[in-house]
Order: C-alpha cells, then sequence, then structure tokens
C-alpha cells in the first residue's frame, strides 16, 4: 500500500507538472509530512536543494515546520549542508529564534562552530538570548568572527538588543575587538 501511495504521489505530481524533486520541496515548504514521508519513500533525496541552492531541511527550519524537520533529520538528511550563501540550517534555525529546530539539529550533529558568518552570529543579530545561552552552552565561541571580522557582539549591537549585548558582554566578549571597518 505504500508502495502503491508513493507511485500514485508522483504520478499526481507529474500530471500537475511538477517533478518529484519540485512536489517535495513544496511538501517540505508547507509540512505536508505525510507526502514528504512517501516522496522520500519512493527515492527523493532528503537532501534535494531548490533552484536557489537551499537544502529541503533548510526549507523546513526557515519554515518552522518541526515535524518535517524531525523526519529529514531520521532520514538522515545532511544537517550541516550549506546553501548558496554560505548558511546551514543551524544558522537559519537561529535567525529564526527556533530554539527547539536547534536543539534538534545540534542533537544530530549541527556543526555550532562554523568558520565565517555563524549560528551565534545569527541568533545574536535576531536578538534570541535563549538560542544565544543555548549556543554558548553546546560551545560557541563568543568572538568567532565573520570573514570581515564581525561578531555576535557587533550584530546584537547593531540590531538595538540589548539584552543580548549584556548576556554577551557578561560572558566575556571581547568589547574592544573590531572589524575591517573599524566598527
Amino acid at each position: 500500500a505504500a508502495l502503491f501511495t508513493a507511485v500514485l504521489s508522483i504520478a499526481v505530481s507529474a500530471a500537475r507538472g511538477q517533478s518529484p524533486q519540485a512536489a517535495f520541496l513544496a511538501a517540505v515548504a508547507n509540512d505536508r509530512v505525510q507526502e514528504v514521508r512517501r516522496l522520500l519513500a519512493s527515492g527523493t533525496d532528503p537532501d534535494t536543494v531548490d533552484g536557489n541552492g537551499e537544502p529541503a531541511l533548510m526549507i523546513a527550519v526557515r519554515a518552522g515546520n518541526v515535524a518535517t524537520v524531525e523526519l529529514l533529520l531520521a532520514t538522515r538528511a545532511n544537517v550541516n549542508a550549506r546553501n548558496a550563501f554560505g548558511d546551514s540550517a543551524l544558522m537559519v534555525a537561529s535567525l529564526g529564534g527556533h530554539l527547539d529546530l536547534v536543539r534538534k539539529l545540534r542533537a544530530r550533529g549541527a556543526d555550532v562552530n562554523q568558520k565565517g558568518w555563524n549560528a551565534l552570529i545569527y541568533a545574536a543579530t535576531g536578538g534570541h538570548d535563549d538560542v544565544v545561552r543555548y549556543l554558548l552552552a553546546e560551545g560557541a565561541e563568543i568572538d568567532a568572527a565573520s570573514a570581515n571580522g564581525t561578531t555576535a557582539l557587533m550584530m546584537g549591537a547593531r540590531e538595538g538588543h540589548a539584552s543580548t549585548l549584556d548576556l554577551l558582554i557578561a560572558r566575556g566578549a571581547d568589547v574592544k575587538h573590531r572589524n575591517e571597518n573599524g566598527a
């Protein structure tokens, strides 16, 4: 029955003019977990990317689709895959303040200290103190900097998140660090 349902789902997608990959990405974006499950069972790669290079896991994270994220993680989607801009699913979850997803991604091995722009910088940018605290507890480097030298403290300041600044300073962030623009 499951095979029939998967084949039927692919046939319906084809009838609508959608490739199985396009149908999969639409199901991921819209949290249609059963359809995602059927398409994965029929052989769709959980690491499928959209036309902009955005992996399915990142699409689900950006939308806050917890059930779909859980399914993709269970099928071993690459938790550290990056999009065309170098963002990871952990970074996107951190920017969105999705602590539950940040925890799930870390439990599956998401890199908390990737080089360059990273999850801690993104969490500080969004002013998500709970995510900042969690990432620091997970070993995020407090003064890790992007390629241009920007840190989490700088992005928290830029966005006006006073509580995030207080948190980072209390945890030892370097208040004298400067980026390439001297900021």
